[in-house]
């Protein structure tokens, strides 16, 4: 797969307080990188970076050959979307009118949609199952339903780098579900690079093609799952006794506290209730 997004020796700092140092990755069209790592280790810094609304101190990011710093803010809107961790949605807006607002770096200057940007607005508003609530106040929305405003905005810049900072906050577990099966998709579908910010190591285990350990603003280790998610890298970093078990569904790096994962392997299998097993895994 070609490199579509090139992180090269990446330095960021807040003031004087240097928060990334000589970090380096490349994510492939068609690849999901999930990028994980305890509190304060910089993830959304980089996602911040790499986006252009943290300067960097030194390094660059190019997407595909061009280097961002040397593009236009509507060229680099073009180039790559961003949905952020924060929610900064106008509540008077539409739902419809606020995922417009992501084709910006394609209206001419009269700022008028055209066909194409509508039914580029209606096909986001379907992917991310938004079509209920096209008409609806964003205002009125639930923390979830934001989220995946945010998701359809970015969509529709239809740009080939989709940069993703803790998408599944708010989110229940049919929507982290549906949301980064979409990504997965979307991945596959349109050849897009995608790099997402996670919390829950499971996640990431399950949905990302490689995962990318960021510790004290540094890439510790760098891979597929089974490769990074170990229990000497996260006992290590996180400071607490952590097994790492198959998933029993999906073979996948199951990531458990140490007496969890202990009494998963040793307890008999849990009594079923109508003929169904109380836990169920889902992807």
């Amino acid at each position: 797969m070609a490199e579509m997004l090139t992180i090269q020796n990446l330095s960021a700092a807040y003031g004087v307080r240097r928060v990334l140092e000589d970090v380096s990755l490349t994510v492939a069209a068609g690849e999901v990188l999930a990028v994980i790592g305890p509190n304060g280790a910089g993830k959304s810094t980089l996602v911040r970076t790499v986006s252009g609304v943290l300067p960097l101190q030194s390094g660059q990011v190019s997407v595909g050959e061009r280097p961002l710093h040397s593009l236009s803010i509507n060229e680099r809107a073009r180039c790559l979307a961003v949905v952020p961790q924060a929610r900064q949605l106008p509540g008077s807006f539409t739902v419809r009118e606020t995922i417009l607002l992501g084709r910006t770096p394609y209206l001419g200057w009269l700022g008028k949609s055209s066909r194409q940007d509508q039914e580029q607005v209606d096909w986001a508003l379907e992917r991310t199952c938004l079509v209920e609530l096209a008409e609806r106040k964003v205002g009125e929305l639930s923390g979830g339903e934001q989220q995946r405003v945010l998701l359809a905005r970015a969509l529709v810049q239809a740009a080939p780098v989709l940069l993703l900072d803790e998408p599944t906050t708010h989110l229940d577990l049919q929507h982290q579900s549906s949301l980064l099966n979409l990504l997965r998709s979307l991945a596959a579908e349109q050849n897009l690079a995608v790099l997402i910010v996670l919390h829950d190591l499971n996640l990431a285990s399950l949905y990302a093609d490689r995962v990318a350990l960021l510790v004290n603003g540094r890439i510790q280790a760098i891979g597929v799952p089974r490769e990074v998610l170990t229990s000497a890298n996260l006992t290590a970093v996180f400071h607490i006794p952590i097994e790492v078990i198959a998933h029993p569904a999906y073979g996948t790096p199951l990531v458990l506290p140490d007496g969890v994962a202990h009494t998963a392997v040793q307890q008999p299998a849990p009594t079923k209730l109508n003929g169904q097993s109380p836990f169920t895994y889902w992807q």
